[in-house]
């Protein structure tokens, strides 16, 4: 599956136009990230431990973005965006999105 944030695929054509498709996950902090957070809020630096939450998040909705557009017989996807928004204290949700397409190979 490509996977683009531009309009469309540099060298392919555009044969099919299947819609939007997305994919989201919402995840909500752990208590031992948010102290170790917190002492790093103290002291400055990375707060890792969202990092890796975040990451973990992000692939969790390309993968089933992925899912949707295959299911639909799509070969790539323009257009990618990703979005996060509050859900509740301690909670987000992180939503991806895009246009699926078949591209002729």
């Amino acid at each position: 599956m490509i996977l683009t944030n531009i309009e469309s695929v540099p060298g392919k054509k555009i044969v099919e136009h299947f819609g939007l498709v997305s994919g989201s996950t919402v995840r909500a902090k752990h208590a031992g990230r948010d102290f170790a957070a917190g002492l790093k809020n103290i002291f400055g630096g990375e707060l890792k431990g969202y990092t890796e939450l975040l990451k973990e998040s992000r692939q969790e909705a390309l993968e089933r973005m992925e899912e949707q557009a295959k299911a639909v017989g799509a070969n790539a996807i323009v257009n990618v965006r990703f979005a996060t928004t509050s859900i509740t204290a301690g909670a987000a949700e992180i939503l991806v999105y895009g246009t699926a397409v078949r591209l002729e190979l």
